[in-house]
């Protein structure tokens, strides 16, 4: 087995773990806490992938700078403040149900609509098999620049 898929199957769960640990806590700075783990399994991700500078970027700007922007505003909203469980909004929660379930409705009916068109590539679309950038900024700057 490739050390790839056991580094993916071994951060994978820590990643969806933390993620949904995240919008489960109802406190700010551990909500946060669980971001930055989130941020640092998607870097690993990244590095997976074979792109360096992508791990580098996740980790400097989003699991450093950002993440402590983050927590400085935390800190300084402050956290020892209870929260009122009283809704204001009465008809918030049936509404924002229904949005959530058209847009999951628009979802599956894109991807069922878009099935088999990624996997069909434009016929003019060999700017970049080479790897060449400024091959592919072309065609995106020109051909495709509408769409």
């Amino acid at each position: 087995m490739p050390l790839d898929n056991v580094v993916f199957w071994v951060f994978a769960p820590i990643s969806i773990g933390s993620a949904i640990a995240m919008l489960l806590q109802r406190n700010a700075v551990h909500a946060a806490l669980f971001l930055v783990v989130n941020f640092f399994t998607i870097a690993v991700f990244y590095l997976l992938l074979g792109a360096p500078f992508l791990f580098a970027v996740q980790v400097i700007v989003y699991a450093g700078a950002i993440m402590v922007l983050f927590l400085f505003v935390i800190m300084l909203l402050g956290v020892d403040r209870e929260e009122s469980l009283v809704e204001r909004l009465r008809a918030q929660r049936p509404l924002s149900l229904g949005v959530g379930v058209l847009i999951l409705a628009e979802l599956v009916a894109a991807i069922r609509a878009g099935v088999g068109l990624s996997t069909r590539v434009p016929t003019d679309f060999t700017a970049n098999a080479s790897g060449n950038p400024q091959a592919l900024s072309e065609v995106l700057f020109r051909s495709y620049v509408f769409p």
